[in-house]
């Protein structure tokens, strides 16, 4: 919204030479207007650069309220394709009917599907987990499946099982430890990703990865909230361990892991932590993070 008031564009220019010439990125939270017109700046930006990747990890951390422990899943949603793809438009002049197509390609699906499978074997997980509709949606759900299958078959070394949406929503919220990594579609990716945030406390210490051949956008997953801002409220966890994934992409896991090490100190300990955190002891943002810097040191 600030660039829209000063440039008259919610995704100026310098911010795509900014990232092309960095390919790498540290996103904070952003407000598109609902209903205006305007593109939505997150999806501008992951078409621009081809980020295909959505990487968002969901791993319990001592201190926060949550109906289960030890919760550590990895989903993978595709990140540019199907109802995301931007086909869609009113189908009379009155518009009270509306369509929008959803598009699922061999090469888009491939990539992520495969993607799944690498860092399930580089990070020694046990098992991919391939999430569909192929029953009712057969050609765009078939073709996905199909495929997953097919490069399951490259890494025996992986287990592989998939699940249709609707009964994989009822496993997660049942028993989380079944699963490991979790690939999917776009729009099932952006509903369960929030549902895995869920299980492990929601989406205040929720980071992502939107990653792609040539550059990488880090985030918080979660919205701006422009009700709150400026007053020093918000929990900051979520960009810090964004940060972290980031210097963890650029080829610094140890200091990647003292950031990590920080958060999961100060969340435990609970008593310099934000509201959502802890309603009865609680910091502003800034003590917050001045606690988490505070650890980083000592480390």
């Amino acid at each position: 919204m600030t660039a829209l008031d000063k440039f008259r564009d919610p995704l100026p220019a310098q911010v795509i030479e900014s990232i092309s010439a960095n390919k790498v990125a540290l996103k904070g939270p952003l407000t598109t207007p609902v209903g205006s017109g305007f593109r939505s700046v997150n999806v501008a930006l992951r078409k621009e650069f081809d980020l295909y990747v959505n990487l968002r990890p969901a791993k319990s951390m001592e201190g926060v309220k949550s109906n289960f422990k030890d919760i550590d899943l990895i989903v993978f949603r595709e990140n540019t394709e199907e109802f995301y793809a931007g086909i869609k438009h009113y189908i009379d002049a009155r518009k009270s009917a509306a369509e929008t197509i959803g598009v699922v390609t061999r090469v888009g699906s491939e990539r992520i599907l495969r993607s799944a499978f690498e860092y399930a074997r580089k990070h020694k997980r046990k098992r991919v987990t391939i999430v569909h509709k192929a029953n009712i949606l057969k050609y765009t759900g078939g073709l996905f499946l199909d495929i997953g299958k097919e490069i399951a078959r490259e890494f025996p070394d992986v287990e592989c099982n998939d699940r249709i949406v609707d009964n994989m929503s009822m496993q997660l919220v049942m028993n989380p430890h079944q699963f490991d990594v979790i690939v999917t579609t776009n729009l099932f990716g952006d509903i369960l990703s929030d549902l895995c945030s869920g299980l492990v406390g929601g989406l205040g210490l929720a980071p992502g990865a939107n990653l792609g051949d040539t550059a990488a956008i880090f985030e918080a997953v979660h919205g701006s909230a422009p009700d709150i801002a400026g007053r020093n409220i918000a929990n900051p966890c979520a960009l810090v361990l964004a940060s972290a994934m980031m210097l963890d992409h650029i080829g610094e896991p140890q200091a990647a892991e003292r950031i990590q090490n920080a958060v999961a100190a100060v969340v435990k300990d609970g008593k310099r932590v934000t509201r959502d955190l802890n309603p009865d002891q609680f910091v502003s943002t800034t003590e917050m993070a001045n606690a988490i810097i505070e650890h980083i040191r000592a480390a």
